[in-house]
């Protein structure tokens, strides 16, 4: 399992000392929050602030956007070549043709689920993408509880994936931690994206614990 610590719950006083940690000590991608405040109720950083992680980061960026408008998002962050930009199918009228753009970027698309969303959403994009990020938090917040049942939806998800898209990989996000990380291996998934378990304590032996 690939391991994507979320700078959300980083120390954003010594940021570039927390992206040369992280990194340092395994991770495979380095996971970024876009929050405008409107499609969620915070606002986190914008390209000034990634610009400076892509310089300090020896890891393939991996950017969540939770915004509106995200085709104006898209050619904001596409400069800095992350290996996938995300957006929420909640907000997107043109998943297929925004899909296509950020692939036309030479970055892989993927799509984003919150809790409440039924996979059908999705369904006929499967084949289109290159990664479903399953959200087990309600977004816009770190240090949530797991929401359980998202098990279930990651189950079924890979069902779907096996039949639509079968490398289309599954990243979940929220609540992530040593004590579900185990089951979330079982249920299919590929990437896991933890914030507060991995900035609370060492970073190696937090990445380590999730290395399943």
């Amino acid at each position: 399992m690939l391991i994507a610590p979320s700078i959300l719950a980083a120390n954003f006083g010594k940021l570039e000392e927390e992206i040369k940690a992280i990194c340092e000590c395994g991770c495979d991608l380095v996971h970024i929050d876009v929050m405008d405040g409107h499609f969620v109720p915070n606002l986190t950083i914008g390209p000034v602030v990634v610009e400076s992680v892509a310089k300090a980061s020896t890891k393939p960026l991996d950017i969540h956007l939770m915004v509106q408008n995200n085709n104006f998002f898209v050619d904001l962050f596409a400069p800095f070549k992350p290996k996938y930009i995300s957006f929420h199918i909640e907000e997107e009228k043109h998943s297929n043709s925004l899909a296509q753009k950020i692939r036309n970027y030479g970055i892989s698309p993927a799509i984003v689920l919150n809790p409440h969303t039924s996979l059908d959403s999705i369904y006929y994009l499967l084949e289109y993408i290159d990664m479903v990020l399953v959200m087990s938090v309600n977004p816009g917040f770190g240090g949530q509880k797991f929401i359980s049942n998202t098990l279930d939806k990651i189950k079924e998800l890979k069902d779907m994936l096996e039949v639509r898209n079968p490398n289309c990989l599954i990243e979940v996000d929220g609540g992530v931690s040593d004590e579900n990380i185990l089951e979330l291996k079982k249920s299919g998934v590929d990437i896991a994206v933890a914030g507060s378990y991995i900035f609370s304590g060492d970073y190696k032996e937090r990445i380590k614990t999730l290395r399943v």
